[in-house]
């Protein structure tokens, strides 16, 4: 699955144009230099301002847009009826819909984005998947849920996994390692994790992107990378109206 460049100089950022021809979908996932953190030390006429230039990049195919402020938990919120205009909660880090003209959101700077659709139900689900959110089992929560209110089985649904931190970029010590069965320091590839994951669930087809947001931060934020100072990218994904 490549993600390709997309977007103009507003909103600079990489679209996963398969998932698009294949399913209908729109998902991928901002770019440098655009930071759309919602905590930041800047003004908040600056932070408004960029996060109005996203939604007007994608403001006539989705009148709904989803996000969060994260916690590195594991819960995940279904949508329906949503209202046109911003739905910001507290204490989520994965979206799932089945709605049209919503656009669901999770931001990142290392953490990876999972997109999962159920091309054949209409479907789908975004989550944030750091470490802490991997162990505590986010994705089996977003599957469960597109399996129960997406009518769906583990086979009927596609992933992608994309922008973040590789497993050569990121070493943790023993008190992360235990919580995955590891032992020590280890170098950890939570995209392999989440792929096994998503096989145990029954899940077939899977993607990953090949960037690696701290090796690659001429065009990504890397949290590791810039040791806490860098800016958040936005990951997307939804069904435009029409």
């Amino acid at each position: 699955m490549a993600e390709i460049p997309a977007g103009d100089a507003a909103v600079p950022r990489l679209e996963l144009t398969e998932w698009a021809k294949a399913y209908g979908l729109v998902a991928g996932i901002t770019t440098r230099p655009l930071s759309l953190g919602l905590w930041s030390d800047e003004p908040v006429g600056q932070v408004i301002g960029r996060w109005r230039a996203f939604r007007a990049a994608f403001g006539a195919r989705f009148p709904s847009i989803a996000l969060a402020h994260q916690v590195h938990g594991r819960d995940v919120h279904w949508h329906e009826s949503l209202p046109e205009g911003w739905l910001i909660l507290d204490g989520i880090d994965g979206h799932a819909t089945a709605e049209r003209g919503v656009l669901l959101t999770v931001t990142v700077a290392d953490c990876i984005p999972v997109y999962l659709a159920v091309p054949q139900k209409g479907a789908m689900a975004l989550v944030h998947a750091g470490w802490r959110g991997t162990a505590d089992g986010i994705l089996e929560q977003a599957v469960e849920l597109l399996k129960w209110r997406g009518f769906a089985k583990g086979g009927d649904i596609v992933m992608h996994c994309g922008v973040g931190i590789c497993g050569r970029c990121y070493e943790v010590g023993s008190e992360v390692a235990v919580r995955f069965g590891l032992t020590g320091t280890v170098q950890l590839d939570l995209r392999e994790v989440l792929t096994r994951q998503a096989r145990n669930l029954g899940i077939d087809e899977i993607t990953i992107s090949p960037w690696c947001s701290a090796e690659g931060r001429d065009r990504f934020f890397s949290h590791r990378g810039s040791r806490g100072r860098d800016g958040r990218m936005v990951a997307y994904l939804g069904r435009p109206l029409g």
